[in-house]
């Protein structure tokens, strides 16, 4: 075979591997839609002053919309599913070939977990980042050991026996996605409010694990290398239970480390948060009610302890924050039309066609 055959042959097959793989990895458009969020950054703006990092108690908690129109301060969150510590880590690092903000907020619900915990919640956070070493070394530190480095790497080593589970949604986001996220925020306009609140089960040992620490010395020496403010904090949602051992041993972290910490739980009152009306699902995350109270208390707290500058009489700024604050309403009000008429949300995606290279 002469070497032009050879190579329209092996061209050809890259190209079918590739197109086979994005038709066989999931979507998460119309089903486990926080699993689109990690893809999101790549396709936006990379100008923020604050970083995000975390699990769902940031990406369903504060809105970058709200941190804008209030502030004048331009946020993303870069946040999923029970994102483990070492996730927050790598994503941060990923995050930094782009740009550097100057404060970074990192909620530390995720010190509860020193070890890999399952497959499900890895693929939600790391399918979608983009090939780097800093993808490398979240998949080597999140594999449990029924998995592979390999099929992280190329999703279609896991995915390759789908076909008979293809349905309309993989065909209709093959070639490009719809955003779900405003920002890394996912917003839930519905209402549900708290019930009982039991107490948290006792355990055995409140310390948290040697892996858990390690990777927060490491986020906190990544931070102070680049100059960036560590913020950590809690969010004030009621489930899952946070312990006061737990909230000790972060205040003593802080204190040793010159960092500030915020549990906004005991700050609730002054939030003005209503666990009534401010939760969508009986306290364990935010509705937009809450996650805009909750945005506005944090955003005095970034203006005031870190000086960061009201960035809306920058007109460049400014314009692409009034595309994002448009949007931002528009799937407020869709939203609200949907639980009017249906008594629940079917949309979540907000702009069409904004496609979302991997």
């Amino acid at each position: 075979m002469k070497p032009l055959h050879i190579c329209i042959a092996t061209v050809v097959l890259l190209i079918c591997f590739l197109s086979a793989q994005r038709l066989l990895t999931p979507k998460y458009m119309e089903s486990l839609h926080e699993g689109a969020l990690t893809a999101e950054y790549y396709a936006d703006e990379k100008d923020n002053a604050v970083l995000f990092i975390g699990d769902c108690e940031v990406y369903e908690n504060f809105s970058p919309v709200k941190l804008w129109t209030e502030y004048g301060i331009s946020s993303y969150i870069r946040g999923g599913p029970q994102q483990l510590i070492w996730q927050s880590y790598y994503l941060l690092l990923d995050t930094l070939r782009y740009e550097t903000p100057e404060v970074v907020v990192f909620n530390v619900l995720s010190m509860k977990y020193a070890a890999p915990q399952s497959e499900a919640y890895n693929r939600l956070n790391l399918d979608g980042m983009r090939l780097s070493s800093a993808k490398l070394g979240a998949i080597l530190a999140s594999v449990t050991p029924e998995e592979t480095v390999l099929s992280y790497i190329f999703p279609i080593f896991r995915f390759h026996d789908r076909w008979d589970e293809l349905t309309a949604e993989d065909l209709r986001y093959f070639a490009a996605r719809e955003s779900v996220g405003h920002n890394g925020y996912y917003m839930r306009n519905d209402t549900k409010p708290v019930g009982i609140i039991p107490e948290g089960p006792k355990l055995a040992d409140y310390r948290f694990g040697e892996n858990s620490y390690s990777y927060l010395d490491k986020i906190t020496a990544l931070c102070e290398s680049k100059g960036i403010d560590l913020l950590l904090i809690k969010a004030p949602t009621i489930y899952p239970h946070w312990y006061s051992e737990w909230d000790a041993q972060m205040q003593s972290y802080a204190d040793e480390h010159g960092l500030f910490f915020v549990n906004f739980l005991a700050h609730t009152e002054e939030i003005g948060l209503d666990f009534r009306k401010d939760t969508y699902d009986g306290g364990l995350h935010l509705n937009r009610s809450g996650a805009e109270k909750l945005t506005d208390y944090l955003g005095k707290l970034l203006a005031d302890r870190y000086g960061l500058a009201d960035r809306r009489g920058d007109a460049s700024v400014a314009a692409i924050w009034r595309e994002k604050t448009r949007d931002y309403e528009a799937a407020a009000q869709a939203q609200m039309r949907e639980i009017e008429t249906y008594g629940e949300i079917r949309t979540f995606t907000y702009r069409k066609n904004k496609e979302v290279q991997q």
